[in-house]
């Protein structure tokens, strides 16, 4: 079954970078698009990115265009999510999970734990 392992969460202080890696297993990498949403409490869950497989133009939210950057790497069937330039807000627990695109927006399927970004001088 799919099995999605993040790691890479942290500490960092606003305007630094964090790079989140999510591991990915149990099914065919190459088929699915893959992406990370973030939930912090009282929040509504955020999609942050959605990337397929060779996918020239990844799905970003507004809040994170130009700052964030989602890659994939085939060889390490990895996902990696480059966090620059980062804000009080955008803290949260990060999920990489299995996307899709809508005329709507961005979905979610499966997911891993997450894993915590915390932001803060």
């Amino acid at each position: 079954q799919v099995q999605l392992v993040e790691s890479g969460g942290g500490l960092v202080q606003p305007g630094g970078s964090l790079r989140l890696s999510c591991a990915a297993s149990g099914f065919t990498f190459e088929y699915y698009a893959i992406g990370w949403f973030r939930q912090t409490p009282g929040k509504e869950r955020e999609g942050v990115s959605c990337m397929g497989h060779n996918e020239p133009n990844p799905y970003y939210a507004d809040s994170v265009k130009g700052r964030f950057f989602i890659s994939r790497d085939l060889n390490k069937n990895t996902v990696y999510l480059q966090m620059n330039s980062l804000k009080p807000e955008d803290a949260g627990v990060y999920y990489c999970a299995t996307c899709f695109r809508g005329d709507h927006g961005v979905g979610y399927d499966s997911w891993g734990q997450g894993t915590q970004v915390t932001v803060s001088s």
